[in-house]
């Protein structure tokens, strides 16, 4: 079949579009009409990348169609000819190559699931084991399909991620390991005077470099407002630092202070602590998975084998929460009109970050919202907040969504300005722990 007639048809179309012209529903509606063609486009890609594998098999030796290319693999090849990562070609030839009958394949092929997306589904749970047979993989794969269209890459990754540590819990520990040892940190001097700085930290070390980071620039990113408004509007706009120089001056803050301080005063009144989310039934078994509070640098949170739960709490680096069968909400009702530093830790637990739909925002980047409004007769109740990041309980409060319970969930309405028909949206949690405990239940 000839392409160039079709390519040179499809690029006088898009030339042709003009955005400015048009009003908010076509914008958004043209936008998502060409993700699709995107996606198909992007799936024709990974069909072709796969046939470049099969001719560049190694079993063909030089007469392989990247050897005679010059370009040592298919992978290479694909890379040169797209224009893409080396991560992205691999990817594009993993995905290519899956057997018609993986739940993947058809979703890819008809322009419903992204080959980011694929990928990032089919290395979250990895390979079958004899602990985790191909049915089990196959079901899950279906599952996260499913919600693909309600997750952003980084969520269904995180989401796969944890499903496979649910399936294979007794493989938590090596996979943890594995993570572990991948850390490094390099520092390379520059030629005009700067060093770079470059590195992987794992999961357990993100979590406590990142909850100490968040503290000194949260004002920065929208995180909780601990303090008056009028004075910490008036810190933020007094620093000229970017978010990145406050990062670095941070950090060097930190090692600096680190080295001369006595442990215990290191970090001031606030020691960073790692946050772990635990079911109780898994602590009274002692097995099962145990999750990092989302930070900033991990979104998602990780898995983490209960010993080295245990490890941190002798340590004494740890925060616990525990999630029981029930949810264990605490309680203040009308007493208070703010929520504790406990229930906010409970919410974090039970919610995972920011629950409105799409967002990814960790608990440290979020805020406490009443569902009923105080002035309206609110209680300040775990059963009665939601964890929302500082844009969407602007956009909840000022632009008429509301939010509804149902049951242990909650629903999002909104405003017939965005939807005349006002259909709920799904809200839900991102806590792996808070997701386990459910369907326990």
């Amino acid at each position: 079949m000839e392409l160039t007639g079709t390519l040179d048809a499809l690029a006088a179309s898009l030339s042709a579009l003009s955005f400015t012209a048009m009003d908010d529903a076509a914008l958004i509606s043209t936008q998502s009409r060409l993700a699709e063609a995107r996606r198909r486009i992007d799936a024709a890609i990974a069909s072709s990348s796969a046939e470049v594998m099969l001719r560049s098999h190694r079993s063909l030796g030089c007469d392989g169609l990247a050897q005679r290319l010059g370009a040592g693999s298919a992978e290479k090849l694909v890379q040169r000819v797209t224009g893409v990562s080396r991560r992205e070609a691999g990817a594009l030839v993993r995905i290519g190559s899956l057997d018609a009958e993986s739940p993947l394949s058809a979703p890819v092929s008809s322009g419903h699931l992204s080959v980011e997306a694929a990928e990032v589904i089919r290395a979250g749970l990895g390979e079958p084991t004899a602990a985790v047979p191909p049915a089990a993989i196959l079901a899950a794969t279906s599952a996260l399909v499913g919600l693909s269209a309600t997750l952003t890459v980084e969520q269904l990754g995180a989401r796969s991620r944890a499903l496979r540590d649910e399936l294979d819990a007794a493989g938590i520990p090596l996979r943890e390991n594995e993570l572990r040892d991948r850390r490094y940190l390099r520092l390379s001097p520059t030629g005009d005077g700067m060093v770079r700085l470059a590195g992987l930290l794992d999961p357990e070390s993100a979590a406590l470099v990142s909850d100490s980071l968040d503290a000194i620039t949260s004002p920065r990113r929208g995180g909780p407002r601990f303090v008056d408004a009028a004075a910490r509007s008036e810190a933020v706009d007094a620093d000229t630092r970017s978010l990145d120089q406050l990062m670095v001056d941070a950090l060097v803050d930190i090692v600096r202070v680190a080295a001369s301080a006595d442990p215990g005063r290191v970090f001031g009144q606030r020691r960073p602590s790692v946050r772990v989310l635990v079911a109780e039934r898994d602590l009274r078994h002692g097995a099962g998975p145990a999750r990092l509070e989302p930070t900033g640098a991990s979104a998602g949170g990780a898995t983490v084998s209960l010993a080295t739960v245990a490890r941190l709490a002798c340590e004494g680096g740890i925060q616990p929460i525990v999630v029981g069968d029930n949810g264990s909400a605490l309680r203040l009702g009308r007493a208070q009109r703010l929520f504790s530093t406990a229930q906010r830790l409970a919410l974090a637990a039970r919610d995972g970050g920011c629950r409105f739909p799409g967002c990814d925002r960790p608990p440290s980047f979020t805020e406490a919202h009443h569902i009923t409004p105080w002035s309206r007769g609110g209680r300040t109740d775990v059963d009665e907040g939601i964890l929302l990041c500082r844009h969407h309980h602007l956009l909840v409060h000022n632009n008429g969504w509301h939010i509804r319970r149902r049951g242990s969930d909650f629903e999002l309405i909104p405003p017939p300005a965005v939807d005349p028909g006002q259909q709920p949206r799904p809200m839900p949690s991102s806590s792996a722990v808070w997701r386990r405990v459910q369907r326990a239940g």
